[in-house]
């Protein structure tokens, strides 16, 4: 299988060029874009999904609901749906935005467009990628902070924005905000 060929981006999500996955993932701190889909239950409860062993980065952790790379010439929004299908087998979903900000740990560089969604039916997991998923309480998740069970990517989305839960986050969205749309 030939390997993955991430687009690189400025600050500003506009593309710059193009490098292999590895090479992202390498310590490089090549800056290339991401997506983190956040989906909660009518009751504000939000789902987790718990990464594959086998994962390059932060296996065995709790994760975003959602996520992935963006591909070359997609767009944030179409990426969330994309990685939806893939990784829950779910459709019919509307990607709310919420915010784009840059992430960096110790081995890589990502522009992470944020977005949440409310969804109340049936996941199928993705076993190649995903050990597990549950939906969580904000309120057990704040307790579980800084314990090592959540990916560093998680827990940064947590306390920028996902710790005001999904009436706090629908309230903050209902004001106007730039386009997420604009093509990667």
């Amino acid at each position: 299988m030939q390997e993955e060929i991430f687009p690189l981006v400025d600050e500003i999500g506009n593309v710059i060029g193009q490098a292999p996955r590895s090479v992202c993932h390498d310590g490089s701190k090549l800056l290339h874009p991401v997506i983190h889909l956040h989906i909660f239950n009518d009751n504000g409860d939000l789902f987790l999904q718990k990464r594959s062993a086998t994962k390059d980065i932060q296996p065995n952790k709790w994760d975003s609901s959602v996520a992935g790379h963006i591909d070359l010439n997609e767009t944030p929004d179409v990426a969330a749906i994309r990685e939806a299908s893939e990784e829950l087998s779910i459709s019919r979903i509307q990607p709310e935005y919420i915010t784009k900000y840059i992430i960096e740990t110790d081995r890589e560089r990502e522009l992470s467009y944020c977005f949440y969604t409310i969804y109340n039916g049936n996941f199928i997991l993705n076993a190649d990628e995903l050990a597990d998923g549950k939906f969580w309480k904000i309120e057990e998740i704040q307790s579980q902070l800084g314990q090592n069970i959540f990916t560093t990517n998680f827990e940064q989305d947590f306390n920028k924005f996902l710790y005001k839960g999904l009436s706090g986050l629908m309230q903050e969205i209902s004001q106007p905000v730039s386009d997420p749309k604009s093509q990667v």
